[in-house]
């Protein structure tokens, strides 16, 4: 029988994503399977307590091993900015604001040199796991691209000449933040 494991998202895209990547071995079902609708407030003060605040509420709710994430985009000359705030850096999960907030900001900086990070954490009835991966580039001074999401259209990863907006899906998750820590967290399930 298939391991069940819980995400802590109402995303169908991302259960769907989270379901390829781990495959028939496992039933991937999310907090809309279990009806449950509250909203998760993450106020940790870093990604790694946002991800076990959202495991943690999951694995409490249900007693099923629960899988929670926090993701953001780190500029280096912005200090770490906008980094745990990335989704709401200048407004509710508006992309277009919290980009040119980042642009503006980044306008006379020499330094562009960003990564995106995405930091899972597993709760079961064993303890909690970290599972963190990272994608390193650059920022671009203008929006380039139509696909992906979040801060997608400004950033270039290294060795490449555009930006995740442009990249097709399939090209972007072979490199992306997501996938290096979901696949830690698969090795971690088949040790």
């Amino acid at each position: 029988m298939a391991k069940e494991i819980l995400i802590a998202t109402h995303n169908q895209h991302k259960k769907e994503e989270i379901q390829q990547i781990l495959g028939d071995g496992f039933k991937v079902t999310s907090l809309t399977d279990y009806d449950i609708h509250d909203e998760i407030v993450e106020d940790g003060t870093s990604f790694h307590e946002n991800a076990l605040i959202k495991a943690k509420y999951c694995f409490e709710r249900t007693g099923k091993p629960s899988l929670g994430d926090d993701s953001g985009l780190v500029v280096e000359s912005l200090g770490g900015r906008p980094g745990i705030y990335s989704a709401r850096y200048a407004g509710n999960h508006d992309f277009g604001k919290n980009m040119a907030k980042v642009l503006e900001e980044m306008q006379n900086e020499e330094n562009r040199k960003a990564y995106f990070v995405t930091v899972m954490c597993l709760v079961d009835e064993t303890g909690e796991y970290y599972f963190e991966g990272r994608v390193y580039g650059n920022l671009i001074h203008e929006i380039r691209g139509e696909k992906g999401f979040g801060y997608d259209p400004i950033f270039v990863p290294e060795n490449h000449e555009i930006t995740f907006a442009e990249m097709k899906a399939e090209d972007k998750n072979k490199i992306s933040h997501r996938k290096q820590a979901i696949e830690k967290f698969l090795n971690f399930l088949n040790t």
